[in-house]
């Protein structure tokens, strides 16, 4: 396919028509416009699509190498697609030169990969050996912009978290599984004798591993070893990873729970040095991508449902141990899709293009 080059780096977006896809597209028109040509990419069968992006109708391209001609060096693939497909094509978007920014686990373990979140290391994304800068999955994006504020100040030393994760971290599936049984279960008394709601959602229960409507199902992701799961497992790799703690003790328990989106995080985080509550509040306030919403006695703490369709990383319940005064606990509430992904994505591959403008 031909393309006009222009002076501004060029950005591909490949798993444009995807649940995260749709959110980027959104970001892209509420950021500053850095970017020249911008082009969407999918699977075939949502070749020919149109997608508004800033307001203008383009066309979706089918996922193939003539897809990312004219892409080189100074311009950036963002993949938002399953780790197989990321891990077939990036290679052949940075053979051309180009910058690729990946958001699945293709390369989240990989050493000559940078894990990058923006607001704690985003210097980290300047030295990518592969010409790869890979994302966190969803839920340590959620929680890890507080964190690393924290442990800036008062020096992580073990973490312990409990997840709620909400549908749309499944993709369409999993948002589509959620509503279908919430309709089957909606003005009826189930819920209420053992078995009732299993029979009412059938054995079609869509990305998880139990009926999630009136229910929390704890597990998310696929068996490892001693009873953990891979996501689980993936939460404290990629901590440990972007907060450069190699020997971090983390606990991290995932749980499924009926929210469409945002994800809802439990933290008790103990530090090397003792922690004052006014004074970690402080810190909060003022770290970047996080919002302090901490009042219980107005009813004011972090919810899902406020955080959905936001940017920042909300916290509030915090407060000091009753019994450890290295530690702290605090909840955290962030949008999934946005904050969990298509914006990590985006601050990614802004970075990338300032490095060449």
């Amino acid at each position: 396919m031909t393309r006009v080059r222009s002076s501004a780096p060029a950005l591909a977006v490949v798993g444009a028509t995807g649940a995260v896809g749709g959110v980027l597209l959104q970001i892209l028109s509420q950021r500053a416009d850095v970017w020249g040509d911008i082009r969407l990419i999918a699977s075939a069968r949502s070749a020919g699509r149109m997608l508004a992006v800033r307001a203008e109708e383009t066309e979706v391209f089918a996922l193939t190498e003539d897809a990312f001609d004219g892409l080189g060096p100074g311009d950036v693939a963002v993949f938002l697609t399953p780790a197989a497909v990321s891990a077939r094509w990036a290679p052949l978007v940075t053979a051309r030169g180009a910058v690729v920014v990946d958001q699945s686990a293709a390369f989240r373990e990989d050493p000559e990969v940078p894990l990058v979140v923006p607001e704690v290391n985003g210097h980290a994304a300047r030295i990518r050996p592969r010409g790869i800068v890979a994302g966190p999955e969803c839920v340590t994006a959620a929680m890890i912009a507080a964190l690393g504020a924290l442990h800036a100040e008062y020096s992580l030393a073990d973490l312990v978290v409990s997840s709620y994760q909400a549908a749309s971290a499944a993709g369409r599936a999993g948002t589509e599984a959620l509503r279908r049984q919430l309709a089957l279960v909606a003005g009826t008394a189930l819920g209420e004798q053992t078995g009732d709601v299993r029979r009412a959602v059938g054995e079609d229960t869509g990305p998880f591993a139990a009926p999630l409507a009136l229910n929390v199902v704890p597990w998310s992701g696929e068996l490892r070893a001693d009873g953990w799961s891979s996501h689980e497992l993936a939460v404290r790799a990629q901590t440990r990873r972007i907060l450069e703690l190699e020997q971090l003790p983390v606990a991290v328990t995932c749980v499924q729970v009926p929210v469409l989106t945002g994800h809802s995080l439990a933290v008790r985080a103990r530090f090397e040095n003792e922690v004052e509550v006014r004074r970690a509040r402080e810190i909060l306030e003022a770290a970047p991508g996080v919002v302090l919403v901490d009042d219980p006695a107005a009813g004011e703490f972090p919810t899902p449902a406020d955080a959905a369709g936001t940017d920042p990383a909300w916290v509030g319940r915090v407060r000091a141990s009753l019994d450890d005064r290295h530690a702290l606990e605090f909840f955290v509430c962030a949008d999934n899709l946005r904050k969990g992904a298509a914006l990590n994505a985006t601050q990614i591959a802004e970075l990338i293009a300032g490095e060449f403008a």
